[in-house]
């Protein structure tokens, strides 16, 4: 049983109250509950009671003025959770929200009762801490437009990014850049430091991995690494980039359904 005490729930959040177990969603660098899992959310709250939280400077959280650390997301995270009245939950993280929800599930291991990791990383390989150097920079500079350019063409599969027309990209690239969060620098910061390498041997619950393996922000061997940590973990593939929720929503929505009604009863 964990002794660590919650503190009073501080993020902005979603609820879907459907029929059914807790689901608690933690969200990407740079990007929202809505923006990650919007596709899928109504369809996740079918059979489930749905808590997803936005992190500082994202959504209508209001942006840190310190540097932030997963001990903190973790424990604001399942709060919002507790406060809405689900207990215990599955845990679904994305790309940067992995790290949180394994923290999470280490830290209040009595409350996670599975997790669902899509495109993790349990620290960041030289490339990944590059391009997020790179993008916390460019953005603290207010150079967003570069930075739009920089992180279309790491977060889209080449299948999809190659088969848009000019047009198309540009307007893509325009979009980026005006939607980029507030938070942007302080979450591509703390992706520099993520390091649950340590907690992935003490995960005790049934665990998916997702692999994104058209990822080229958050590589593969990212994700078998983390699928190979965390005991009798189940390593499965879906054939997109950075954005399963943009490129293939369906599938990737499968997946985690067939996850969470097979191995979750």
């Amino acid at each position: 049983m964990s002794h660590i005490a919650l503190p009073e729930p501080a993020f902005a959040r979603t609820v879907v109250r459907g029929e059914g177990p807790g689901l608690l969603l933690a969200h990407g660098a740079g990007g929202s509950v809505a923006a990650n899992y919007g596709p899928i959310l109504d369809e996740l709250g079918a059979g489930h009671t749905v808590v997803g939280v936005d992190f500082p400077g994202t959504g209508d959280t209001p942006r840190s003025t310190t540097p932030l650390s997963l001990d903190e997301l973790a424990d604001q995270l399942v709060a919002a959770a507790v406060a809405e009245g689900v207990d215990t939950f599955t845990l679904i993280g994305y790309s940067l929200g992995t790290a949180v929800a394994v923290r999470a599930a280490v830290r209040h291991p009595e409350r996670v009762t599975g997790l669902v990791l899509t495109a993790p990383f349990a620290r960041p390989n030289a490339r990944l801490r590059l391009n997020a150097t790179h993008w916390r920079d460019l953005y603290a500079s207010g150079a967003h437009a570069p930075l739009a350019q920089f992180l279309v063409p790491l977060a889209l599969g080449a299948t999809v990014l190659e088969s848009l027309p000019a047009a198309d990209v540009d307007a893509l690239v325009q979009g980026t850049a005006q939607s980029l969060p507030e938070g942007s620098a302080e979450h591509a910061d703390l992706v520099t430091r993520v390091e649950v390498r340590d907690d992935l041997a003490r995960v005790t619950v049934p665990t998916l991995v997702i692999s994104t393996t058209e990822d080229l922000l958050v590589t593969p061997d990212l994700h078998r690494e983390v699928a190979a940590g965390i005991p009798g973990a189940e390593l499965v593939e879906i054939p997109t980039g950075h954005l399963p929720f943009a490129e293939r929503p369906e599938e990737w929505l499968k997946l985690i359904t067939a996850f969470l009604g097979e191995r979750m009863r």
